[in-house]
């Protein structure tokens, strides 16, 4: 859940020629999905509709915007139960954490070191990223890979999308699309940490060639690497489809229920050194002064969503999408606090003075358990149309979100409990945001080798909130966001691209609550080579992007585990990317790709005890200068696949000031992932066999952290781990 806010309270480096010899991996699919080819419409006889549904937020080879696409069978091919943010680790420009340790549970990634709060998430269209936090929570969504059809990641600002503004990049998901055959298949995994995965998926086919009914069902557990970190996550999902010669109807429900034990408390660099897999969570002492563990420290959250899309093609040159949306959430984070004052606890707990033997007057305090309750409603509508004729493709469209939220808490036990009654709130807070936008976006081509792009987009943004600030948050921010660029087609193998684009974006809640408050901007450049030939696709563009007010990671985080933003003023991200395929032979690919940049805050300054500080240009919080991975992939025989999958992190700070202490030390890990398949010709027609073995060297590696004061804590990660699974099709 973690989107919960009350007060204003979250080895050694590597050799480049290590690198060199070692970033070399194995791909489960060797369709490179970011060339001059389009494949995002890899059968655009089956999926023609189905693109519409996302079409007002993607963008395909004409457009000036350095992308990827991820196939369904690319996702297939390691998902044994480990969140989206780790199946799309070896993407360029791409780092991923998990709390836990192992891939399960609380998850996230950054793009160009822009953190889940500043990477725009939409779902069929339909924004995800959390109202408040702009925070995006998988643990809410288990197993969703199994429901994916494609994903597009857009990195930096890309085009107009739903939601909040992208300031780092977009993920654009695309669920399930409808089969024409029926089908049934069931899939289990077990491994490391007693983590397993069970999903159950079926569909009836298109019935009377008009109707199709689909779904799944689908529970994840884990022990998790770090100690009591453990996961159970039940998702769903269901939807029904018609199809008709021009319509494309779609009804989705779809959502999950989750209870996590926390482990975002992260560990100190002596119990790093000493025991890896501590975890300080629910940690008290009883009467008799013997240390335990609360065993209900977990976070408890369910998340249902409701869609209804509607598809129409109105003609060779016109069509349209509508959708609406509702999602309900609900849940709370249950914690233990050991001798806790009651202060903040709204008079539920005693605030007595008492007087020992010297005179001194002091306030009892006491253990208490408390509920941090979130309660909330988002729903709206989008909408756009489609207009293509021979050297034109325009779109225009919006979309209309309001999101009510409920902030409240409960002591439900104390050792000295007050004039308390069930039920009682010790807080009860509230957050309404209403998000309008409007977009026209186009694709010109001016000639057969030259395309223009302009893409304007105008949002309306007010949120109002108690609880916050003495007086009521009621804001409002008006954004225009142009964009614009160029493509210019060499030949049949090449083009490059020129491209300009706009972003604003919104305080959260917690930035309020830390008076970060000024609406951020960024302008981002970006220049780009495409090339594809039968046996070498590659990528390479250079970005540029100047932010005015950038809310950067302070490094520390507020007592529900969320991070902390300061306004930085000016800064900036210069970066060189390059991702590749290599067809070496037919059964030999190396997909590799890098990331190298330069990541300043521009004339920063710090608060000290004597005033203000300036330590000119600083690297920015969690943004390493190289990321690189790889991707090698043998087919030894028929329908075996061997894939080494390698990723590079450089060191990286983890606040804005370059504390020696906030280093966090560059690694470099492999997982080895093997596929085989066959036709059994029977009742069974497919058996698919999966294994991934992570962290083969066993490397001691952190992926994140963060700082309270000037002490650094660590997410440490799991070293040598498996999961091994098999699915049956029907």
């Amino acid at each position: 859940m973690k989107t919960l806010f009350i007060t204003n309270q979250f080895k050694s480096v590597r050799k480049p020629l290590v690198l060199a010899l070692g970033l070399f991996a194995f791909t489960a699919n060797a369709q490179d999905n970011n060339s001059v080819q389009d494949t995002t419409k890899t059968d655009a006889d089956k999926y023609k509709l189905e693109e519409v549904l996302v079409s007002a937020v993607r963008v395909d080879k004409k457009a000036p915007v350095t992308f990827t696409n991820i196939s369904k069978e690319e996702l297939a091919a390691r998902n044994l139960g480990q969140d989206i943010p780790v199946l799309l680790n070896y993407q360029p420009s791409v780092v991923t954490t998990t709390d836990a340790g192992a891939g399960i549970g609380y998850t996230s990634m950054r793009v160009r070191g822009s953190d889940a709060s500043r990477i725009n998430v939409t779902v069929n269209g339909i924004p995800y990223n959390d109202a408040e936090s702009h925070g995006t929570f998988w643990v809410n969504m288990g197993d969703f890979a199994s429901s994916t059809e494609n994903i597009q990641l857009q990195r930096g600002v890309g085009t107009s999308t739903n939601g909040a503004g992208a300031f780092g990049a977009s993920l654009n998901l695309l669920t399930d699309a409808h089969s024409k055959e029926s089908s049934g298949e069931i899939s289990n995994s077990f491994g490391s940490f007693n983590s397993r995965k069970h999903t159950v998926k079926f569909s009836t086919g298109l019935m009377n060639d008009r109707f199709e009914i689909a779904g799944r069902l689908s529970n994840i557990k884990s022990d998790g690497y770090i100690d009591r970190a453990s996961s159970d996550l039940k998702s769903y999902f269901l939807q029904g489809t018609y199809v008709g010669k021009t319509t494309l109807i779609k009804a989705l429900v779809f959502g999950g229920k989750e209870k996590t034990y926390q482990a975002w408390n992260g560990i100190d660099s002596q119990t790093l050194a000493e025991n890896r897999r501590y975890n300080t969570s629910g940690y008290h002492l009883d009467e008799n002064g013997n240390v335990r563990f609360y065993d209900n420290e977990t976070d408890n959250y369910q998340q249902d969503h409701y869609q209804l899309h509607w598809n129409e093609k109105l003609s060779d040159n016109w069509s349209t999408n509508a959708a609406l949306h509702y999602t309900k959430g609900k849940g709370y984070y249950e914690n233990f606090l050991f001798q806790a004052s009651p202060d903040g606890f709204g008079g539920i707990l005693p605030t007595d003075f008492t007087e020992d033997e010297n005179g001194n007057l002091t306030i009892p305090v006491t253990d208490l358990v408390k509920q941090e309750w979130l309660d909330n409603d988002f729903y709206g509508t989008t909408f756009s149309a489609n207009y293509k004729r021979d050297r034109w493709n325009i779109i225009a469209g919006g979309a209309w979100n309001k999101y009510e939220g409920d902030h409240y808490g409960n002591v439900i036990w104390a050792r000295n409990m007050g004039p308390v009654e069930p039920g009682d709130k010790y807080y009860d807070l509230y957050a309404k945001k209403t998000d309008f936008n409007l977009f026209a976006k186009a694709n010109w081509d001016i000639t057969q080798k030259v395309s223009l792009f302009g893409d304007i987009q105008y949002r309306r943004v007010n949120y109002q909130a108690d609880g916050i600030q003495p007086q009521l948050v009621d804001d409002t921010f008006n954004f225009f966001n142009p964009k614009a660029g160029i493509t210019y087609t060499l030949n049949n193998s090449n083009n490059i691209y020129l491209s300009y684009a706009r972003a604003n974006r919104e305080p959260r809640r917690s930035d309020y609550e830390a008076s970060s408050v000024n609406p951020e901007t960024l302008n981002d450049f970006e220049l780009g080579w495409r090339h594809a030939s039968n046996k070498v696709k590659l990528n390479f563009n250079i970005y540029y992007m100047r932010y005015k007010d950038q809310l950067v990671l302070t490094g520390a985080l507020n007592d529900v585990g969320s991070p902390i933003y300061a306004n930085s003023g000016d800064s900036y991200r210069l970066g060189l990317e390059a991702d590749a395929t290599v067809f070496i032979t037919k059964n030999i690919i190396v997909r590799p790709n890098i990331t190298l940049s330069d990541n300043k805050n521009v004339d920063f300054y710090t608060e000290t005890e004597s005033g203000f500080q300036s330590l000119g240009d600083t690297k920015i919080a969690y943004s390493p200068d190289i990321i690189a991975g790889n991707q090698l992939t043998v087919i030894p025989v028929k329908n075996f696949q061997i894939t080494l999958l390698s990723k590079f992190v450089g060191e990286q700070f983890m606040n804005n000031i370059e504390q020696p202490e906030s280093k966090l030390e560059s690694y470099f890990v492999n997982d080895l992932n093997l596929n085989y398949n066959f036709k059994t010709g029977s009742f069974i027609k497919e058996v698919v066999l999966s294994g991934v073995i992570n962290n083969i060297f066993d490397e001691e590696y952190v992926s994140n952290g963060y700082m309270y004061g000037s002490t650094p804590y660590f997410y440490p990660q799991a070293g040598i781990n498996f999961l091994l699974g098999a699915t049956l099709k029907f």
